[in-house]
């Protein structure tokens, strides 16, 4: 990783890749509530473009609003938008379901969106609730979850030790270009 994160791919995996993150993306408590499209201010991980700050800054002040907290999807958007990949405020079954700002991957890459869920639920679609995670590498998913409380890498057998994550709904790659 380097100072200009939207070129870049981590080269490290896990743990290391973790460490090398900002602080302010190493110590963002886990909150249920701040979800993407939650109130204001609205989900930053995504800017129109053309917009006031559409372009990724380098200043740790990008991600103040996660001061606040974060969900999952919106922990991993910040994430990504780190590197350059913005996701619109997408929730878990309209991440899944979209494929304007994302592809589904066969196999995750580093940077990959992963979806984990409890398996379906009558009347509701695909991906809806799921857990969203970032891929890291090599068995290795950086995630915030209320379990942890703060950003953690758990290995993929982890979250099958879960009842709630137990499937692997699957990966979803950001298409470049898709957010700017």
């Amino acid at each position: 990783m380097t100072d200009e994160p939207r070129h870049q791919v981590p080269a490290d995996h896990g743990a290391v890749a973790f460490a090398q993150l900002p602080q302010v993306l190493r110590k963002v408590t886990y909150s249920g509530a701040r979800h993407p499209g939650a109130g204001a201010p609205e989900c930053p991980s995504h800017l129109p473009q053309g917009a006031a700050g559409a372009t990724v800054p380098a200043a740790p002040d990008a991600f103040a609003d996660l001061a606040g907290g974060a969900n999952c999807q919106r922990y991993a958007y910040a994430v990504l938008r780190h590197f350059g990949l913005l996701v619109p405020p997408l929730r878990s079954a309209e991440l899944w379901a979209d494929d304007r700002a994302t592809r589904r991957a066969a196999r995750p890459q580093t940077l990959d969106l992963v979806l984990f869920d409890a398996g379906p639920a009558a009347g509701r679609p695909t991906g809806y609730g799921a857990h969203v995670g970032v891929h890291l590498g090599p068995d290795q998913v950086l995630h915030l979850c209320r379990e942890a409380g703060r950003p953690a890498v758990w290995r993929y057998a982890d979250f099958a030790a879960r009842p709630r994550y137990r499937r692997f709904l699957g990966a979803k790659r950001v298409l470049r270009g898709a957010g700017s």
